[in-house]
């Protein structure tokens, strides 16, 4: 049986990867220091071949035991967090990073770095391809976030390049599902608690600037092609259907029956006007594309939201 390694397991992200890793006939291990993760996220795993270790991938990692693929997931990955985190952030990138590719090379396992579009920063590119540099303000405050995915990218193809080491690179762009949590802060965890709870909904800006949002589903399954694939250089994985944050506001106005009013509140610094992935990479390589329309994915995340909120 192969072994995996995910660190970030108990996140949103790396519970529903560890899922299909389980699912596809690997033993799990599971390694979080809970920052940010939640173990309600990875309860339903107990009882399978999966482990989990609490354990903050900044200090040593140590496994006894053969791994053949790590998964590096962990960091705060949304901007509550990491404005809130700012040095675990850039310690999770860089130190996190140099820990998990040590072990790899020590295991001689392939490693799966997940980077983010936030590379690209406030893009002056649209869409955004994966030879695109980016747009990044290194001393801003996302800029901790931006810059230590930034880093862990070099430092990957760094070990890449100077060791052998087989290195996988995915770009994440804006996803969303089932376990997001309620105060994520970030816009579908956010609208639909709001608009849940009868509130005010908050968009930042005149909610002009745009996303494009990929199911949870679809994102894993990209990213377990990434890892079977011969590719090391950076693959976007990403729903390239955009729309405004205003119109996601008001599909979930709809969605809901609330009578919650969308208001506006000041535009955070460096916050990205425009999102959206240029996908040909991944389809042409791996074959891949989202199939999940937006409209199920966001009946899917409402319900998990309503049983979460103790309304359904």
């Amino acid at each position: 049986m192969p072994r995996a390694l995910v660190t970030g397991a108990a996140g949103f992200l790396g519970s529903h990867l560890s899922e299909r890793l389980l699912d596809e006939g690997f033993s799990v291990i599971a390694m979080d220091n809970l920052v940010t993760g939640d173990l309600a996220n990875i309860a339903h795993l107990t009882g399978r071949d999966f482990v989990f270790v609490r354990h903050d991938v900044t200090n040593y990692i140590n496994l006894d035991g053969p791994v053949d693929w790590i998964f590096h997931f962990a960091s705060p990955a949304s901007p509550i967090d990491y404005l809130k985190l700012p040095i675990q952030t850039l310690k999770v990138g860089s130190l996190g990073t140099h820990n998990t590719l040590g072990l790899a090379r020590a295991k001689k396992a392939r490693i799966l770095l997940a980077s983010t579009s936030e590379v690209y920063g406030d893009p002056l590119v649209h869409p955004q391809r994966e030879d695109y540099w980016g747009n990044v303000n290194p001393v801003g405050p996302r800029g901790v976030y931006d810059e230590a995915k930034r880093f862990a990218e070099a430092m990957f193809m760094a070990y890449h390049r100077a060791h052998g080491l087989e290195t996988r690179i995915v770009r994440i762009f804006n996803t969303y599902g089932p376990r997001m949590r309620v105060e994520d802060g970030r816009a579908i965890p956010a609208f639909m608690s709001q608009a849940l709870r009868g509130e005010d909904i908050t968009v930042f800006g005149d909610g002009t600037q745009t996303r494009s949002l990929c199911y949870v589903s679809d994102l894993v399954d990209g990213i377990y092609r990434l890892m079977s694939s011969n590719e090391p250089m950076p693959v976007n994985i990403g729903n390239f259907d955009e729309l405004t944050i205003r119109e996601l506001a008001e599909k979930i106005v709809t969605m809901t029956g609330s009578k919650s009013r969308i208001v506006e509140k000041p535009l955070p610094v460096d916050d990205p006007k425009v999102r959206q992935p240029d996908i040909t990479r991944a389809r042409t390589i791996l074959g891949w594309e989202p199939r999940v329309p937006l409209a199920e994915g966001l009946d899917r995340t409402l319900s998990y939201f309503r049983r979460k909120l103790g309304l359904a």
